[in-house]
Formats: C-alpha cells, structure tokens, sequence
C-alpha cells in the first residue's frame, strides 16, 4: 500500500491522440502537498501519513493544530488526510509528494464531496420512473408514489428513498486512468469525470481493484525540504575556490 495525494480539481478538458481520437479528461492540481505527520502501531495502533496542503491563514488556525504543525515543521494546511500504507511505505515528515508518484497508464481511485443540488425529488435524486403520463393521473406526474402501508405495516420504513437534500456527499469515483502527468506544473489528467466542483479537494489514490504497476515508485515520489536548493549551494563553495587558485 502507497500514500496517495491531495489534489484541488481544475476542470474538465480533452486530450487528443496520435490516432485523431479525443480523450476527456479531469486536471488535477497538486501543490505543496506534504507530509505532516505519521501514525505509528506502537502510538496510534495502525500505520498511515498524514497529508497536508494549501496554506492556512495562522491566525484561523487553533493553536492545538499550530503546534501540531510546528513538530512537523510545516506552514499551517486548509486540507489534512491520511492514508494506510504500510510499515516500509512511510514517507519522511515534510517531504512535498509530486506528480510524478504516478505514472502514466495507471488507474486510480478519486474520492471528493459532489456538487450540491439542493432539495430534489424522487426522480431526480433517485431516479425514480415517475407516474404514468395518462388513465387516471392528473397533477402529480412525478410523485414518488406509496410510501408505506396502512395496517400493516402501519409506517414508513427508515432509509426509504423520498425527496429531499441532494448532493454535497463524499463520493468515490474508481478506476480513472492517468492520462497525464506534468511535474513542472504540478498538474495530473486522469481519463473520465471527478466528483466535486472546480477548486474542491480530491483525493487521489492507487486504484483497489486494479495492480499497481511495476514502474510505479515505492515508497512515493518525493522531494525533501531544501533538496533544489542544495545543488547551488553546493556549487557556490567550488566557485569560491576556483576564484582563490585563479588570484
């Protein structure tokens, strides 16, 4: 098992292949995710990572989850998640997760909370046939219809499908192809629709029903705090020394 990301979700756009056939795909964001936290089997009794992007404002952070960050030595996060991996797949707190911990080809599964429809009925929320459009109905076409008995069984039973709030659920979408990745821009293309509105967090994580590739980096694909910077600062002593030789 491998960490996956938080994502922020662009938009919908296509990608066109060699062949002339057009691919609808969903462009993901990823920015500045990183590793907040571990969960440990001798402190928490199982094994995950904690997940952390976008940057919170600290004064709208509570000082418990300042401190929580400030162990980890990270900016405060708007959006935390975890994610089970296993004990050898722990990834080092601080390490920011790129794009490039996917590969191209691979399945995923994206989890994001859909968009809100309000109140809806029956057919609409759950795709009920409605009542016949002639004999007898008049007015009340798209009504549920029977609700419940009278004597027996005298009530209406929970859970049963009836009108009301639609949408802003936690949905998971299974099985999107990863069409895409761009590290430089921090953007991933998976084929198909996600759930959730342009800027909702989602999700993204190696697909549960499909095998992960071979190329696929283990434990994560990731850059530590401070590594692109360490290649000039390497560079800048050898500078100084070859400036001394030449004088």
């Amino acid at each position: 098992m491998r960490s996956g990301v938080i994502a922020q979700k662009v938009g919908m756009t296509r990608i066109f292949t060699d062949a002339g056939e057009h691919i609808p795909v969903t462009v993901l964001k990823v920015d500045n995710c990183q590793v907040v936290a571990h969960r440990t089997i001798d402190k928490n009794g199982y094994v995950a990572v904690q997940l952390g992007v976008g940057r919170a404002k600290p004064q709208n952070t509570t000082r418990a989850m300042r401190g929580h960050f400030a162990v980890a030595k990270v900016e405060p996060k708007r959006k935390l998640a975890e994610f089970r991996v296993e004990e050898d797949g722990l990834i080092p707190v601080g390490a920011e997760l790129t794009v490039d911990h996917f590969v191209v080809g691979q399945f995923v599964d994206v989890t994001g909370t859909s968009t809100g429809k309000g109140f809806a009925g029956g057919m609409k929320r759950h795709n009920f046939g409605g009542l016949r459009a002639t004999h007898g109905v008049s007015v009340s076409h798209r009504s549920i219809g029977s609700t419940g008995g009278r004597q027996d069984p005298g009530k209406t039973f929970k859970n049963k499908k009836m009108p009301g709030h639609m949408g802003v659920e936690t949905v998971t979408t299974q099985n999107l192809k990863v069409v895409l990745t761009d590290v430089e821009r921090g953007l991933i293309a998976v084929e198909g629709a996600v759930p959730g509105t342009k800027g909702g967090w989602i999700i993204v994580a190696d697909a549960v029903k499909r095998a992960l590739p071979a190329e696929a980096p283990k434990p994560g694909k990731f850059r530590l705090p401070g590594e692109a910077e360490a290649p000039a600062a390497d560079v800048a002593p050898a500078a100084e020394a070859a400036t001394e030789e030449t004088v």
